[in-house]
């Protein structure tokens, strides 16, 4: 047998190898027209057939908090530890979260009920086709019309017009960005500081109507992990503290409701060194034919200087194809990445090359993000460590 030289490549990742979110069956972007459809709201179906309606559901959002990351820790969420076989209607199942799995992205799917690319929000950072400039979907910056960016109405929205007592319980902070305006807005929004308020408010405003959705929402277990790590004492506290509010508020429930516990992704931290963390802004191969870099760490949009687009792609491939799934534009959305459809508003905001992590490794860029490129904890791509997510249920 003739012996591997070094001119021998590896074959690259094949794109239709990587692990598709389950759209249409059990993604984060079914569970709320899943809800709605259990209380008659028009337009919605059940697409997570596994959960049984109520006439009053709450939806607690944990961001960061992962399926694997939750399973790894029973000691410190002894309560959610042991809903996990009653997660996704009981059958011990988690659900998917969506690509790329990161917060603007799933809370637009959560809030519209609709994927990536129907919802316009692909990514942590895009660009913008109306100016060519990278735009954060977080932040909102730079500032863009948030209802042309994303036209679609949530499903609060819908499910308010239908008669059912809609409300957001979540920080002040959150009440007047356009994050919250294009994906979780309609009824009313209610801002509490501590956790604990927010839990006694949520159950009281799904008392409030006989038909009700309420949302509400805790940041700080992913702040944690992505400043310390999945495994710190700092993440570990955080876990600690939410698993007291998920069991506070169950306690609460009023009759004939149902409470579902999920997050927006799961955790993945990564070692500080040159084989971990490949930075874009030190290697002139990656760089060559990139006029912007978006996305993140984990899941990166690669805009190509006109005309340089196959040559980008076939480098990227060469570079980290053994570690990274790396599509064209085409490829990821004929593979589904983004969903069954891309709109046309969205295809020019995805990548011409899009390059999802499938090993512990990451692409920071230590001058262009150095914030995002200092934190242990990360998350974005397709791996069941990010993309899936509990949706544990207590019924009263």
């Amino acid at each position: 047998m003739a012996q591997p030289t070094a001119w021998d490549h590896p074959e690259p990742l094949a794109v239709s190898s990587a692990p598709v979110p389950h759209y249409g069956t059990g993604s984060l972007a079914d569970l709320l027209p899943t809800i709605a459809a259990g209380m008659d709201v028009p337009g919605m179906s059940p697409a997570i057939p596994e959960l049984a309606p109520a006439d009053r559901n709450c939806v607690f959002l944990i961001d960061g908090l992962g399926w694997e990351q939750l399973r790894a820790h029973p000691d410190e969420a002894p309560f959610m530890s042991s809903l996990m076989s009653s997660s996704r209607g009981d059958t011990g199942r988690p659900i998917t979260t969506g690509y790329p799995a990161t917060t603007a992205t799933s809370l637009a799917s959560v809030g519209t009920g609709l994927p990536p690319g129907a919802h316009g929000l692909p990514g942590y950072t895009v660009r913008n086709p109306a100016t060519g400039e990278l735009m954060n979907q977080l932040r909102w910056q730079p500032w863009t019309d948030p209802r042309a960016w994303q036209p679609y109405p949530t499903v609060f929205q819908l499910a308010h017009k239908a008669g059912v007592h809609t409300a957001q319980v979540s920080s002040p902070t959150f009440e007047n960005t356009p994050l919250t305006k294009i994906a979780l807005s309609g009824g009313t929004f209610r801002g509490k500081l501590s956790g604990e308020d927010r839990m006694d408010l949520a159950a009281e405003q799904l008392a409030a109507g006989d038909r009700s959705l309420v949302y509400t929402y805790y940041a700080e277990v992913d702040g944690k992990g992505h400043r310390f790590g999945v495994d710190s004492d700092a993440w570990r506290g955080q876990l600690m503290y939410v698993d007291r509010l998920v069991q506070r508020l169950a306690e609460q429930l009023p009759p004939r409701a149902a409470l579902y516990v999920t997050a927006d992704h799961g955790m993945i931290d990564i070692p500080f060194d040159e084989q971990h963390r490949i930075d874009f802004d030190e290697d002139w191969e990656l760089r060559a034919g990139v006029a912007l870099l978006g996305g993140e760490g984990r899941a990166r949009h690669v805009y190509a200087v006109s005309g340089a687009e196959a040559d980008v792609l076939t480098c990227w491939r060469e570079v980290l194809g053994e570690q990274f799934w790396v599509a064209s534009r085409e490829e990821a959305i004929a593979a589904g990445w983004f969903g069954p459809t891309v709109d046309e508003r969205v295809y020019a905001r995805i990548g011409d090359v899009v390059a999802a992590a499938r090993d512990d490794v990451l692409i920071v860029a230590s001058e262009r993000e150095p914030r995002e490129s200092a934190m242990v904890g990360n998350h974005g791509s397709m791996t069941p460590a990010e993309q899936l997510v509990p949706l544990l249920q207590v019924r009263s």
